[in-house]
């Protein structure tokens, strides 16, 4: 099963406040443990929503909102994509993490659809080219 595990966005987070050494260290040793046991898939720490955007869609109208966005604890400071075996694993891997934040934080842990998820309406044809975007994008790491 693959969970995204998604970092709660701070008003130090969102003011462009980096970590402090220690919780770099702290971190890149919580890293190296999922990595260690082929946990981890991806992970990175985004910029404030200052530098960001959305875009709103009504029918086939587009809206662009540039950042910042005022409901801060709905942001995403960072994310970790992982493999386990089940939720619960994925709840004991983010219990040992440092707190990444200063103070109070949340992580959130989502789990990701695969295929089988999506029932009849993913046709052969629709997983056909799901498999093939995938190993081009492999391939193109």
């Amino acid at each position: 099963m693959r969970f995204m595990v998604i970092v709660k966005a701070t008003k130090e987070s969102e003011a462009g406040v980096m970590p402090s050494t220690q919780l770099l260290t702290e971190m890149g040793k919580y890293n190296e443990e999922l990595v260690k046991a082929g946990v981890i898939l991806a992970g990175e720490g985004l910029q404030p929503s200052s530098k960001g955007a959305r875009v709103r869609f009504s029918g086939s109208t587009r809206t662009v909102i540039d950042g910042p966005f005022a409901e801060t604890k709905e942001l995403i400071a960072g994310y970790w994509l992982w493999q386990v075996k089940s939720k619960e694993e994925a709840i004991e891997w983010v219990k040992r993490c440092p707190n990444p934040m200063p103070g109070e934080s949340e992580i959130e842990i989502r789990q990701i659809f695969e295929a089988d998820d999506f029932g009849a309406e993913f046709t052969p044809e629709l997983r056909a080219q799901e498999e093939r975007l995938r190993a081009e994008t492999t391939k193109k790491k």
